[in-house]
C-alpha cells in the first residue's frame, strides 16, 4: 500500500460508515420525532463533512514544496483538521445542544421509540467497530508510551480527529438510547431533551479538545523528542563535532520534520572538511529518522570560545565565519 493510501484509509472507512448510519439516522429521526435522534443524524452528516475535509487536507498536504512554500504544505493537514473541530462545535455540538434545550421546554412524545432504538444500537455497533479500529491503529504507533499521553503528544493529527469523532459518537449513541428508553417507558419527552443536551455537550467538548491540540501544532511544535535524541546520537557518531550549541526541531507536517541545528568543532578542520563532517551528521540522522525532510546545521564557535581562532573571524553581528582555511580562487 502506497503513503497516500495508508493515510487516507482510516478517514475513507469512517467516510463510508457515517454516510450510511446519518441516512439511517434522518429517516429514524423523522419517524420517532425524537430529539435525541435528530441530533445524532447531525451529529453522523457532520461527520461526513469532517472526514471530507480530513481528505482535502492529507492531499493539499502532499503537494511538493515549491517558490511560494519552500518548507512544502505539510501544515495545511493542521488547518483543515482545525476547521473540522469548528465544524464539529457548531455543526453537531452548538446545535445539539439548542435542540435538547427546546424539546426540555417544549417535550413531545416520542413515537415509534422501537425503530429508534434499534438504529440506535446498529448505529452503535457499526461505530464501536470504527472506534475500535482506530484504537487498535493508535496501538500500533504509540508503543509504549500511555494513551492519553499518545493523544496529547501524537502528530498524526488526522487519526487523533477521526478518533474522537468516533469516540464522540460512541459515547453519544449511549447517552441518545438512554435518553429514548427513559422517554419510551415513562412517557416523558424531557427525557428525550436531555439526552440531545448531553449529546451536544459530548461534540462540544471533543471540539474544544481537538481545537487546542491542533493550534499547537498550527503555532509550530517541536518534534518528538526522539528526533531530538537522534540528532544528538547522530553527532556522537560524529568525532569532529565537538558539542552542539544549539537545536531546534519542528513538525512541519504528517511525518515531515524540520531541524536546525547549530554545532562547533575540533580544531584543525578545514572548510571542506567541515562539510564533509556536516553531510555525514546528516545521513547519520536521516537514516535514523526518516522524517527529516529539512536538515540547517550551522557550525559556529562556543561563547567562550576566542574569536581570534585560526581560520574563524567574526562578523560584525557577531556570526564566525572561515576564512584562513578556505582554498585561495
Amino acid at each position: 500500500m502506497s503513503a497516500p493510501e495508508a493515510g487516507t484509509k482510516h478517514i475513507i472507512q469512517s467516510l463510508l460508515v457515517n454516510v450510511a448510519i446519518a441516512i439511517v439516522k434522518a429517516i429514524a429521526a423523522v419517524m420517532t420525532k425524537s430529539g435525541a435522534m435528530l441530533a445524532e443524524a447531525l451529529h453522523s452528516f457532520s461527520d461526513c463533512g469532517n472526514q471530507v475535509l480530513l481528505l482535502v487536507g492529507v492531499r493539499q498536504a502532499q503537494r511538493p514544496a515549491d517558490a511560494s512554500h519552500p518548507l512544502g504544505y505539510g501544515r495545511a493537514l493542521y488547518f483543515w483538521s482545525f476547521l473540522v473541530a469548528l465544524m464539529l462545535f457548531v455543526g453537531g455540538g452548538v446545535f445539539s445542544i439548542y435542540e435538547g434545550i427546546h424539546k426540555i421546554r417544549e417535550p413531545e412524545a416520542v413515537e415509534k421509540p422501537l425503530v429508534g432504538l434499534l438504529v440506535l444500537l446498529v448505529s452503535l455497533g457499526l461505530e464501536g467497530s470504527a472506534t475500535f479500529s482506530n484504537i487498535k491503529e493508535i496501538d500500533k504507533r504509540r508503543g509504549s508510551v500511555p494513551f492519553v499521553e499518545f493523544l496529547r503528544a501524537s502528530k498524526d493529527v488526522d487519526l487523533i480527529v477521526v478518533f474522537g469523532e468516533n469516540a464522540a459518537a460512541v459515547l453519544g449513541l449511549v447517552f441518545a438510547l438512554f435518553a429514548l428508553t427513559l422517554s419510551w417507558i415513562t412517557g416523558n419527552g424531557i427525557w428525550d431533551g436531555i439526552g440531545s443536551t448531553l449529546v451536544g455537550l459530548v461534540l462540544v467538548g471533543v471540539a474544544m479538545f481537538l481545537a487546542m491540540e491542533v493550534q499547537s501544532l498550527l503555532l509550530g511544535e517541536s518534534a518528538d523528542f526522539e528526533v531530538e535524541a537522534a540528532v544528538r546520537t547522530a553527532v556522537g557518531k560524529v568525532p569532529e563535532i565537538s558539542r552542539i550549541l544549539n537545536l531546534r526541531t519542528v513538525q512541519q507536517g504528517a511525518g515531515e520534520v524540520l531541524v536546525a541545528v547549530k554545532v562547533s568543532f575540533v580544531e584543525g578542520l578545514s572548510a571542506e572538511d567541515v562539510c564533509h563532517k556536516i553531510n555525514r551528521f546528516e545521513e547519520l540522522l536521516r537514516a535514523a529518522r526518516p522524517e527529516v525532510r529539512w536538515c540547517f546545521v550551522e557550525p559556529d564557535l562556543p561563547k567562550d570560545a576566542a574569536p581570534e581562532a585560526e581560520g574563524l573571524a567574526r562578523r560584525p553581528d557577531g556570526e564566525s565565519v572561515a576564512t584562513a582555511q578556505l582554498p585561495n580562487s
